[in-house]
């Protein structure tokens, strides 16, 4: 059985079971209220009745006392101490209860007796006229009553029939309700399969249950499967694009190694030297494109108390002494910031060795700021277009080809750069001007 239909036979079995249940519960209060309030009606007339006759003459005709307290629908008879029927006065119309044989039970009760007649019986010792111990026992017929309560099982039938139908609507409307979103789900799901594309569901409302929850939960689940898809294309993209150059170099070098290698030493030492500098920069490429790769809640960030200034002294003595080139530290102040310092040391060292790359100048390094501490790295070389300067951070994008070429750029360092900044909360902004020189600016 389908999910929809197991929702609209439970949920309409159970309201349907309640609605009867009620029904059911309302006639049996009626039925047991009125009962019982005939009962105690009657046992008022048969207290007043003994009562009386006890103050009656012993002259006066038993049958002519009895038959002026005989119920219109009834009958009353005398027992004696041992059930015997001493007499007994009837109703014109209930002359049948001359033959109803009645159970020696005393007190108050209703009973179904023979000819499925309901009657209300109420039994009351008393002295008789020559002084023995009698029952009068007082029968009234609650026909009456029975046909009001028939009438009422017909009313309740009648409501129960007609509350079912909101029921089944409800039902309906219930199933259609629940299961809205996780058909949208399934026909998401199978568009996704079928036109091999990424697509989520619409959240018209905001209600915050489980369902929206579900969509909700499923939309971000797609989002993450489609970001991490677009990053393993874009990582693929980007390997076959930018480890062609260097593969098919150390291939030329190899074969050119294999053909003449044995007569021209020469060449030996050339290819060496090309296939270990496209080798070294063919690992430096792949270790950006596998950073790039990462989205942002997998840098996994450490927080560390940073001392800018005792920073910035270590990454530009170490730079230059590597590239041995001057750079200029200004430090106004020393600055504490909570930060990951190693990948804080990361982005400075892609920044700097961008600068010196770019400008035979030395750079200048500063570090300065009011409530907060920006970092500025200054080159004085050549510069980026103004046109250029909104596409410096795509990736394996280059101002001038031949110039990256030759300075060894793959076009990914500047990206890396605004993704590590991005992962640390870092302000990054560029600005340059053609033929003076580049500003970078960290604001933490």
């Amino acid at each position: 059985m389908k999910l929809r239909n197991k929702i609209f036979v439970y949920t309409t079995g159970l309201f349907i079971l309640l609605l009867i249940a009620f029904a059911g519960a309302i006639y049996y209060l009626f039925a047991d209220h009125t009962y019982e309030r005939e009962l105690d009606r009657l046992e008022v007339d048969t207290t007043n009745m003994v009562t009386n006759l006890t103050d009656v003459e012993a002259n006066i005709p038993v049958d002519d006392l009895l038959r002026a307290y005989v119920p219109s629908n009834g009958s009353i008879r005398v027992l004696d101490s041992d059930y015997n029927m001493m007499t007994s006065v009837t109703s014109g119309e209930q002359m049948t209860l001359f033959d109803v044989t009645m159970p020696e039970q005393r007190g108050r009760f209703v009973q179904l007796l023979q000819s499925d007649q309901t009657l209300a019986i109420v039994q009351e010792p008393m002295i008789w006229q020559d002084g023995q111990v009698v029952y009068i026992q007082v029968i009234e017929n609650l026909s009456h009553i029975d046909e009001t309560l028939n009438n009422l099982q017909l009313v309740l039938l009648f409501v129960v029939l007609i509350g079912v139908v909101p029921v089944i609507v409800s039902g309906k409307l219930l199933a259609d309700l629940i299961l809205g979103p996780i058909q949208s789900l399934i026909q998401t799901m199978n568009d996704i399969k079928e036109s091999q594309t990424f697509k989520q569901i619409p959240l018209e409302r905001q209600s915050k249950d489980e369902l929206y929850t579900m969509t909700e939960t499923f939309n971000d689940m797609i989002a993450l499967l489609q970001e991490h898809y677009e990053k393993q294309e874009q990582f693929v993209s980007n390997a076959s694009h930018e480890l062609r150059t260097p593969i098919t170099v150390i291939e030329s070098y190899a074969n050119l190694v294999k053909r003449r290698g044995l007569e021209r030493p020469e060449v030996v030492e050339e290819a060496i030297e090309a296939i270990a500098s496209e080798s070294t920069r063919m690992k430096d490429l792949t270790e950006q494109l596998l950073l790039l790769a990462k989205r942002d809640q997998d840098w996994q960030i450490r927080n560390d108390e940073v001392n800018l200034k005792s920073l910035l002294q270590t990454i530009s003595g170490h730079i230059a002494h590597a590239y041995n080139r001057e750079i200029r530290v200004d430090v106004d102040k020393s600055f504490e910031v909570e930060t990951d310092e190693q990948k804080l040391t990361q982005l400075l060292y892609i920044l700097l060795d961008n600068a010196l790359k770019y400008s035979e100048e030395p750079v200048d390094l500063i570090l300065s700021g009011e409530q907060k501490s920006v970092i500025t790295i200054q080159d004085y070389g050549v510069g980026i277009p103004e046109d250029y300067q909104s596409r410096v951070f795509e990736r394996f994008y280059r101002v001038d080809e031949a110039r990256n070429r030759q300075t060894g750029g793959s076009g990914l360092g500047l990206t890396l750069a605004k993704e590590i900044s991005h992962a640390l909360n870092i302000d990054l902004r560029l600005t340059s001007v053609e033929g003076q020189g580049t500003t970078i600016k960290l604001y933490f």
